[in-house]
């Protein structure tokens, strides 16, 4: 299989004050396209930082980050956000829902940056929110959801562009372990219908979902191994 993801010695420094902060020491990552990859570390090991990178969030202090074969880790600003839209679908712990705005239109939103019409940007959003299982929530605003009818919202949004990558922060932090289950069994169910999806947890039954766990420590890869 192909890669969709090759990142070659990043390094990424914060600057604090008169400090230099090494978060990432120099990573080496290849994943395929398709698989479904767990991140793990303790707090402080840089897995949000690369969370962070790979998601096109940020850009590394030095190395190279293909995406799809384009360097991503040379665009500037508007080429990265466009790549966000177009390439990654994220799934955050908080949800970051539109609070006044219904389930179908927080789907729709990554469309409108898009440039969709509003029929087609209905039409496909209507049809992600069967898939998540939400046909009958369309209309509710997120306070009027539970938590974990929010999170199928963004994760809703989050498949709405067909992205190469979902991308998913402690996915299950905010619910319930019933809750977060339903929501693992929903990601299972992404990844069997073709998608790559890559997943930041420190929870070893959320981790064992994926195929690959890879494990973070002190900001370089202390191991990488196949989980099935």
């Amino acid at each position: 299989m192909s890669n969709i993801i090759e990142i070659k010695n990043i390094i990424r420094d914060f600057k604090l004050g008169t400090e230099t902060v090494h978060v990432l020491k120099g990573i080496d990552l290849n994943i395929e396209r398709g698989e479904y990859v767990a991140i793990m570390g303790p707090s402080g090991s840089g897995k949000s930082t690369l969370m962070n990178l790979l998601g096109c969030l940020d850009t590394p202090t030095a190395g190279s980050y293909l995406l799809n074969n384009q360097d991503v880790s040379k665009m500037t600003d508007d080429q990265l956000a466009e790549i966000r839209n177009k390439e990654i679908g994220f799934v955050f712990q908080t949800f970051n829902l539109l609070p006044r705005t219904t389930a179908l239109d927080n789907v729709a939103l990554p469309m409108v940056y898009a440039g969709m019409s509003k029929t087609a940007r209905h039409a496909r959003a209507a049809e992600v929110l069967k898939d998540v299982g939400l046909a009958d929530r369309m209309d509710h605003r997120p306070n009027q959801l539970s938590g974990g009818q929010r999170q199928r919202v963004a994760v809703g949004r989050a498949l709405v562009n067909k992205p190469s990558i979902i991308l998913a922060d402690e996915p299950t932090g905010n619910l319930d372990s019933k809750t977060g289950d339903e929501i693992m069994h929903l990601f299972d169910e992404i990844h069997k219908a073709g998608n790559t999806v890559i997943m930041v947890t420190h929870e070893e039954e959320i981790a064992a979902h994926a195929e690959r766990i890879i494990r973070l420590r002190d900001g370089i890869i202390e191991s990488d191994t196949k989980n099935r």
